[in-house]
């Protein structure tokens, strides 16, 4: 049996949340933050789904503007950006690559990322694979 929309539900959803277009890291992080709790419900109702939509809209929207993936983006530029953005060093890559000289190579864009450095790459970041290809 589907339950039917309340919109006062929603608003109260809304409320709680306050949505609006996405500006910073920070709120960017609050949006994921409350998308992952909508996300680990096993049933979600009508209302859950449609603020689950905006966000999520609102997101993608955010980070194709604060993270471009166009033509001059690569799998070494993606790399070296998350690291910044999560002051990471080369010696923190060092499970994944092997050696400080691999990730060096890789950074620099001398050496391409392997498939299962890739693989490693995306689920540190919980990032799609394809950006590390």
């Amino acid at each position: 049996m589907a339950t039917k929309y309340d919109p006062h539900a929603y608003a109260n959803l809304l409320v709680e949340y306050m949505p609006g277009v996405i500006e910073t890291e920070k709120e960017n992080e609050k949006a994921l933050e409350f998308v992952g709790r909508l996300m680990k419900k096993r049933k979600r109702s009508p209302e859950e789904e449609r603020v689950l939509n905006l966000l999520v809209t609102l997101i993608e929207d955010f980070e194709e503007k604060a993270y471009p993936m166009g033509e001059t983006s690569n799998p070494a530029v993606a790399l070296r950006e998350l690291m910044s953005e999560h002051e990471l060093k080369q010696v923190d890559m060092l499970d994944i690559f092997g050696s400080q000289g691999v990730v060096s190579q890789v950074l620099n864009g001398k050496r391409e990322i392997s498939k299962s450095q890739a693989k490693k790459l995306s689920q540190r970041f919980r990032l799609p694979i394809d950006m590390f290809i």
